[in-house]
């Protein structure tokens, strides 16, 4: 098995049901803020590396964290949110209405 930052919010029953409406997903994040640019660098001990280029100043980074990801994840800004770590480098963040599974492939995390 391969290791990901993204975790499934589904209960076991809902991820086995095709029928089941898409859920939210979680994943772990370690923020660079002040980078060169913004990126997604990879997975590094199992939490995915993100760059931003805005200071750690007036919630900016984490801003640009959540908007990067979302443009990532092919989804609207206001449904990326920060559920833990607001003001350390290490993060949870959860994005709603998309598949782990895709958020994983689309952010790069499984890799």
């Amino acid at each position: 098995m391969r290791s990901s930052a993204v975790r499934d919010l589904r209960t076991p029953r809902a991820r086995d049901d095709p029928s089941c409406e898409l859920s939210d997903a979680q994943v772990t994040v370690r923020l660079q803020p002040r980078a060169g640019r913004d990126e997604i660098v990879g997975l590094r001990d199992g939490v995915l590396l993100v760059r931003v280029s805005a200071p750690p100043v007036d919630g900016r980074a984490k801003k640009a964290l959540c908007k990067l990801i979302a443009r990532q994840a092919g989804v609207a800004p206001s449904r990326v949110s920060i559920v833990r770590g607001e003001r350390s480098r290490d993060k949870l963040v959860r994005v709603e209405g998309i598949d782990p599974g895709t958020l994983d492939a689309a952010l790069g995390a499984g890799t």
